[in-house]
């Protein structure tokens, strides 16, 4: 009977999100609730043979995959999971499978996920919600001014699907709206009611500048400490995208010292976010714990295929591998 942890389920919904039924009898199930780090994952995950993923949540380097000797099959969300080592999996024979969205979720509308987070969050920075709920429990009251979005500059850094979605939010709103990605075009931009500006200009112009970039090479650290320089005094940046695309000690030194109004961030470079980081300290700061996508949705969506891929598995059958290389030498 095959061993399998679901990792890094932080609001212990996974085994609601799937029939797992289906796997009596092939697999015994343990539920990881909250994150492990490498040295204690090497410990405690060594007599499995599955691993649920979820999203980039748990890191899997080659030094953790390498003192996992029982490890055969790895499931991930999606083609791609940018914190697995693929090529040491391959080198080790064990078999990575990507899930997609289940037969019974409704894509179209879990991608409204991210972006309805990134409004409920830019929302909450610029009235200070946050700020004022803390203060309220305490016993003060009223000791911000909040900003009126209707007439001020939306920028958008990306405008892709989530993007485009965060356009028509802004049009709702009464937002200015301008964008600029590397190889967004004016006519791109036009069709969806936005204004392509250069790189400069979106910085400079923007009253709430919001990221939605896919992490790559190219995007690893593109706001750093000279685009947040251009940017107005008042203005605010929000980061629902990933950690990395913003370079974390310029945003801290420049919130930290009022050359910029505030941030919204869902993602950062370290996930979950060390307890003494800067960020838990600042007031300007409005922090979620990179809910983004973490609605009921969207799990049941990814969760929802990972009992047949695991059964698939079971007999010798492994479905949407991706990395094909380890089929002529998968363990076990």
């Amino acid at each position: 009977m095959l061993k399998v942890a679901i990792l890094d389920d932080y609001a212990g919904v996974a085994l609601e999100c799937a029939d797992w039924s289906r796997l009596e009898g092939v697999a015994q199930i343990t539920v990881f609730g909250r994150h492990l780090a490498e040295a204690e994952a090497a410990e405690m995950l060594q007599p499995f043979d599955v691993f649920c993923t979820m999203r980039e949540r748990m890191a899997l380097p080659r030094t953790l995959l390498e003192r996992l000797p029982n490890l055969k099959l790895i499931l991930m969300v999606g083609p791609a999971l940018a914190n697995l080592d693929m090529a040491a999996a391959t080198d080790l024979g064990i078999v990575v499978s990507g899930i997609g969205h289940h037969a019974g979720s409704d894509p179209a509308r879990i991608i409204n996920a991210t972006p309805e987070l990134t409004w409920g969050l830019m929302i909450a920075t610029v009235r200070h919600i946050a700020q004022e709920d803390r203060a309220l429990r305490e016993g003060r009251w009223q000791s911000t001014l909040g900003l009126i979005l209707q007439g001020r500059t939306l920028g958008l850094l990306g405008l892709g699907r989530i993007g485009k979605r965060m356009a028509q939010y802004g049009q709702a709103f009464g937002m200015n709206l301008i964008a600029w990605s590397q190889n967004l075009t004016a006519e791109t931009a036009q069709e969806a009611g936005v204004r392509r500006v250069e790189k400069d200009e979106l910085f400079a112009q923007a009253d709430v500048l919001s990221v939605h970039l896919v992490l790559s090479p190219r995007s690893r650290g593109l706001v750093g400490a000279r685009e947040l320089s251009l940017m107005k005094p008042t203005a605010y940046l929000l980061n629902t995208s990933r950690g990395p695309i913003v370079d974390e000690p310029a945003l801290i030194a420049a919130l930290s010292e009022g050359r910029l109004a505030g941030a919204g961030l869902d993602t950062f470079e370290q996930e979950p976010l060390p307890r003494d980081h800067p960020f838990r300290r600042l007031a300007n700061v409005t922090i979620t714990p990179h809910l983004g996508y973490a609605t009921r949705e969207t799990l049941e969506g990814f969760y929802g295929d990972m009992p047949d891929a695991i059964a698939a598995f079971a007999r010798g059958e492994p479905v949407r591998v991706a990395n094909p290389d380890v089929m002529g030498r998968r363990r076990g």
